[in-house]
């Protein structure tokens, strides 16, 4: 009886064992491992894949957004300049006779007519003209008819030759005297027939001779003028154009009709559209260049002649798509734009891949990996800080 309660024992105990390892080999089956793709997750961190932007932080930035844009980045001529406008749009007023300043009617930077009066200015040589001119016209008058009576006598046979002929001299040099005279008054914006009738000007007006804005103002009140001394510099600025200076290695490269990029500084970096017209045949020695004027067409009203102008002659017509340098992030060897869309009052920065080819003049040609919906907007400038958002997860979150 006790062997066999021993026998039993060990059944009971090798019965146990077979149980607990099959349990255990059930259990490792049932086991859920986890894939390679939650095991990564669980490893790092989950990829953003966007950057938000609230209205105020969007404001705070300055954030420049706008659809793509198709530049020429290739082919082109860097000429540096100026603006000016062509020597009829520009008059120096002076003043034909030496006077006194009475009265000015204008101020620097107002606009002016074509006869519109400047200023009025006044002296005794002007009232003496005047007063030749009467004189000389009623010697005209005189002599007008002397020659009339001495014509009558000479063809009767009554007077001489020579005193008909000494008449018809003395009419000819009144002639010619009230001309003279009345050329002088035309040149002072005086009357001539006004002062027959007796109007002598104790001053005279100083009139615009073109319209445009009144650049310089040279006189004072009471000031004595000489003759010829400029007292106003009137320009029109309706056809000011950028006079650009081509070096000698691109002349051949220049021709009249090429479209030109002008960019001027002191307006912000403005961007205006331009052409050539004309390209100057006398060659600059002290600075190696011809002149090359280029037409504005998209001329905005607060150019003035004399502002530095840079110019991109474009020599190849071929454009291509482009962001601005400020418009591109960098993350290791990737480089994207964002792209823009508004959530609300907040905006949603996403990054797109793209590959680059030439800079110029702050902008970059760039080239989509994936196709780009038309009208898609990107952000143009801040992408440095929008990296840095779309890395920290700032408002961040997967779509």
């Amino acid at each position: 009886m006790k062997i066999k309660t021993i026998n039993t024992i060990l059944l009971l105990v090798i019965f146990t064992f077979f149980s607990l390892t099959s349990c255990k080999d059930s259990e490792d089956k049932n086991e859920i491992v986890p894939s390679e793709e939650h095991t990564e997750k669980e490893g790092g961190h989950d990829e953003i894949e966007e950057a938000m932007l609230s209205r105020q932080q969007f404001d705070a930035l300055g954030m420049e957004i706008d659809s793509l844009q198709e530049r020429n980045m290739a082919g082109f001529v860097e000429a540096n300049g100026e603006l000016e406008v062509p020597p009829q749009n520009e008059a120096s007023v002076t003043a034909v006779i030496g006077a006194n300043v009475v009265e000015i009617m204008v101020i620097e930077g107002e606009e002016v007519r074509k006869g519109q009066v400047l200023a009025y200015i006044s002296h005794p040589d002007i009232i003496q003209v005047q007063t030749d001119f009467l004189n000389a016209s009623n010697q005209l008058k005189f002599q007008e008819k002397e020659f009339s009576r001495q014509k009558k006598l000479y063809e009767a046979g009554v007077g001489s030759g020579e005193t008909f002929q000494r008449a018809e001299a003395e009419l000819q040099n009144a002639k010619g005297r009230v001309q003279g005279l009345k050329s002088q008054l035309q040149l002072l914006n005086l009357n001539s027939g006004n002062i027959q009738a007796g109007n002598i000007n104790q001053r005279i007006a100083i009139k615009s001779p073109i319209v445009g804005t009144v650049q310089e103002t040279n006189v004072k009140t009471g000031q004595f003028v000489e003759a010829q001394t400029s007292m106003f510099e009137v320009v029109n600025t309706q056809d000011v154009h950028a006079d650009l200076m081509v070096f000698e290695r691109d002349i051949s490269k220049v021709t009249a009709g090429q479209e030109v990029i002008i960019i001027v500084e002191s307006l912000g970096g403005m961007e205006l559209n331009a052409e050539i017209i004309s390209i100057s045949k006398s060659f600059d020695r002290e600075r190696k260049a011809v002149h090359a004027h280029a037409e504005i067409n998209n001329r905005p009203g607060n150019l003035i002649p004399g502002m530095y102008v840079r110019g991109r002659i474009l020599t190849d017509n071929s454009e291509t798509t482009a962001l601005p340098e400020a418009a591109i992030g960098r993350d290791g060897d990737d480089l994207f734009a964002f792209k823009a869309e508004k959530e609300g009052d907040a905006w949603s920065f996403q990054p797109v891949k793209i590959t680059t080819g030439v800079s110029s003049g702050g902008w970059v040609a760039v080239n989509f990996l994936s196709p780009v919906a038309p009208g898609t907007q990107f952000a143009y400038n801040n992408a440095y800080y929008l990296q840095a958002q779309m890395q920290k997860g700032e408002g961040g979150h997967s779509h």
